[in-house]
């Protein structure tokens, strides 16, 4: 059984703060509001917020200059490069990417994935489940959920494997434009279907991150579970595609 834990209050701060970096709320060089200015803007406590800055200090958002106070640094050149996951659940042309498409059909939406999309627990969505192979082994198992909203006018519901990922497809089909991506990581146990497609024995762990792609406005247009080995780890990021 997976369980969605929810981050402690400072790193939901820092992630919207985050958020506002990189939608240009706060400008690099420019400061950004005061500990007293953001107490009071988010109703948390002095500790909560000196947390929620020292973090994005550690990771390069915001720098302390003295004098001037805490200043934007804008986007890490880390994160910048740093390999998404994210992208390639979207990019992933399934016609010329060594693997197999393994199930296609309307299900009911997994509580994790409902909430990602904001739907209600017994919503029906299109499912596109896709196991990629190296070698002629599988190494990760992506399950891709759409509102039923933006299933017709598409090829989503073919069998046949979909050419230049489900970002193109939708954005062309449905003039729909993805915006940003969020990841949430946590390990569980995968179920009995799971575990065979990816060749686990019993009682081995896998990592699962649960890909959110959302527009400008913050509309959920698809959720992407990606199963591969686990180390344990949790997190979450945001960031924007290009």
């Amino acid at each position: 059984m997976a369980y969605d834990v929810e981050a402690p209050k400072y790193v939901r701060l820092a992630q919207t703060l985050q958020g506002r970096i990189e939608d240009g709320t706060y400008a690099p060089g420019t400061r950004v509001p005061s500990e007293n200015q953001l107490v009071q803007a988010f109703g948390m406590s002095r500790p909560t917020v000196v947390r929620a800055l020292e973090l994005l200090k550690r990771d390069g958002w915001l720098e302390s200059r003295q004098g001037y106070g805490t200043i934007v640094r804008g986007r890490p050149a880390v994160v910048e490069q740093k390999d998404r996951r994210g992208s390639a659940a979207l990019t992933r042309d399934e016609s010329r990417v060594p693997g197999r498409l393994v199930e296609v059909g309307r299900v009911p939406v997994p509580a994790r994935v409902a909430s990602a999309l904001g739907l209600p627990k017994r919503a029906k969505v299109l499912m596109r489940r896709f196991l990629v192979e190296e070698d002629g082994e599988p190494i990760e198992l992506v399950s891709s959920y759409f509102p039923a909203s933006l299933i017709e006018g598409t090829e989503l519901e073919s069998a046949a494997p979909l050419s230049g990922g489900t970002r193109a497809h939708l954005e062309a089909r449905k003039k729909v434009r993805f915006d940003h991506v969020t990841e949430r990581v946590s390990a569980r146990l995968p179920d009995t279907g799971e575990a065979q497609l990816l060749g686990l024995p019993d009682g081995v762990p896998v990592l699962s991150v649960l890909v959110i792609a959302r527009d400008a406005s913050g509309q959920a247009l698809q959720a992407s579970d990606v199963l591969l080995p686990a180390d344990g780890q949790e997190l979450e990021d945001t960031y924007r595609l290009s």
